[in-house]
């Protein structure tokens, strides 16, 4: 008998239900598993497939660096060999492209650092890249997060194994400079045990340095004549001239008398003072040219890059510095970057004090969300907040330098870490203003002036809680018009004039202590 319909359905239909879940089930764990497995295969295709958007090199003086940048972050594993010394570097996840290979070409003859690079396919997957250093190297690897226009970037830091002395650099180029009369050196004395801490004194005494005849002198008080060439031979050390006895007589000598030597003539003898001040005291001005390297700065609407414009200006205002003696004292312009290449804001302030700098003056060009904006302006730095909301919202964008410029935070050393922290003494900030406003008076003299009153914020730049600082916003760069300014040779060098004579007239007003710092 054929059993009921319902009977019949009911049972296969049981039946049928339980594999055919179970192999839809499995079929979903099957299609999960295949899920990963291709997420992960497409992760690995992705790193393996990264795209080199750009390589740069920077060479200057104090670093060379290298930068490849990249539209995903970059694995690598480095080696540095010491003889002949070289890093070699294993980038992972890439294959040779054109990119990398443009790195052999952009390494010039003249960078200081590079001999050359080479780049070649190690193994599927992974580029070997060598750099063939000048000379003994402390070489720095790192990666930075994408920010502003940059993807990720692998950088490459070659500093020098041994660190060039920024003052005895300075002093050498001082007695480099053609325009300086240089005569020969006296005879090394001894300094009497109470002389005051002199290194700067004590490194132009040692190369040689004299008193300049042929630079214009901004004048405090009139200096002396010189002696005659043929005078300064027996002379003593300024130091020494300074302090002597007088020549023998019948009095008690001292306990360890000097030998007789020919004295020189009365009338000679009030020229000592000039000497010692031309020679003892050399005033020195840190220039700070804002951004560099990775870091453009503002771009004015035609393309004007804020770090070219401000590095002239900077170099027109050395030349000037250098050739200006202020109440018979010579004048040193130094500067925290004379080339393009990226100076992170701390080290900027610590370079100035290596030096003993005696201002510090940062160069840059304003730039604001429209075009409307112009005029120059002077900053120092404030303790108590800034002094517009203007004024910190420029500070906060110059104190982002350091991220677009790219620095490798975990090798700056603990003391150019405090020289950012380390809030400024009242007495530097007061410093700050005389200098700032003289400045101001000065540029306002050709030039429009966006505000009329130095203003104040908290730059990380100025915080060199010794040294008076100030910057100088020489125009906005985000105004058609005066990016033209900007960009003009007249300009350039009416800025430079400017801020030469604020300086000569702070140095007037203000003049330099003794030094007694140590280098």
């Amino acid at each position: 008998m054929t059993p009921p319909l319902s009977a019949t359905h009911k049972g296969p239909l049981v039946n049928d239900e339980s594999p055919t879940d179970k192999a839809s089930l499995s079929s979903r764990r099957a299609l999960l598993k295949a899920g990963t497995l291709v997420l992960l295969l497409s992760t690995q295709q992705i790193a393996r497939g990264a795209s080199i958007v750009a390589v740069r090199v920077w060479p200057a003086q104090d670093y060379s660096r290298v930068t490849i940048e990249s539209d995903t972050k970059l694995v690598t594993k480095h080696t540095f060999i010491e003889t002949p010394p070289r890093l070699a570097v294993d980038i992972e996840g890439i294959d040779l492209n054109p990119q990398l290979k443009e790195l052999v070409a952009k390494v010039r003859a003249d960078d200081p650092n590079i001999a050359g690079i080479r780049v070649g396919q190690n193994s599927p997957g992974v580029v070997r890249m060598v750099m063939d250093l000048k000379h003994a190297a402390r070489p720095q690897v790192f990666t930075l997060s994408p920010v502003a226009a940059y993807k990720h970037r692998l950088v490459f830091d070659l500093y020098p194994a041994q660190e060039r002395d920024p003052l005895e650099a300075l002093i050498a180029e001082r007695l480099n400079d053609p325009k300086a009369t240089v005569a020969q050196a006296p005879a090394p004395i001894d300094k009497p045990a109470n002389a005051p801490l002199d290194p700067l004194g004590d490194l132009i005494a040692q190369r040689g340095e004299k008193p300049l005849q042929d630079r214009p002198t901004v004048a405090i008080a009139p200096p002396p004549a010189p002696l005659p060439p043929e005078a300064v031979a027996p002379v003593p050390a300024p130091v020494v001239i300074a302090v002597a006895p007088p020549p023998p007589a019948p009095v008690p000598a001292p306990p360890a008398p000097r030998p007789p030597a020919p004295a020189p003539a009365p009338a000679r003898a009030p020229s000592a003072p000039a000497v010692a001040r031309a020679t003892d005291r050399l005033i020195i001005v840190a220039l700070d040219p804002g951004h560099g390297g990775e870091d453009p700065g503002a771009v004015g609407p035609n393309g004007t890059r804020e770090k070219d414009v401000v590095l002239r200006i900077a170099h027109l205002l050395r030349d000037r510095i250098n050739s200006t003696t202020v109440g018979g004292n010579p004048m040193r312009a130094f500067l925290t970057r004379d080339a393009d290449f990226f100076v992170p804001l701390g080290t900027r302030v610590e370079k100035a004090r290596r030096v003993q700098a005696d201002l510090f003056v940062s160069i840059h060009a304003d730039a604001f969300t429209t075009p409307a904006a112009k005029g120059a302006s002077v900053f120092a730095l404030s303790e108590r907040g800034a002094s517009s909301s203007a004024a910190r919202w420029l500070a906060n964008k110059e104190n982002e330098s350091d991220l677009i410029g790219g620095m490798n935070v975990t090798s700056q050393d603990q003391h150019v870490q405090r020289a950012l922290l380390d809030m400024s003494t009242t007495a530097q900030i007061n410093d700050s203003l005389k200098l700032g406003n003289v400045l101001l008076g000065e540029i306002g003299g050709f030039a429009k002036l966006h505000k009329p009153r130095v203003e104040q914020a908290g730059f990380a730049v100025l915080k060199a809680p010794d040294i008076p600082s100030v910057l100088v916003e020489t125009a906005f760069i985000s105004n058609p018009d005066e990016e033209a300014k900007l960009r003009s040779s007249v300009y350039q060098n009416q800025l430079a004039d400017a801020l030469l004579r604020g300086i000569t007239r702070y140095f007037a007003k203000n003049p330099p202590l003794a030094r007694s710092r140590s280098v």
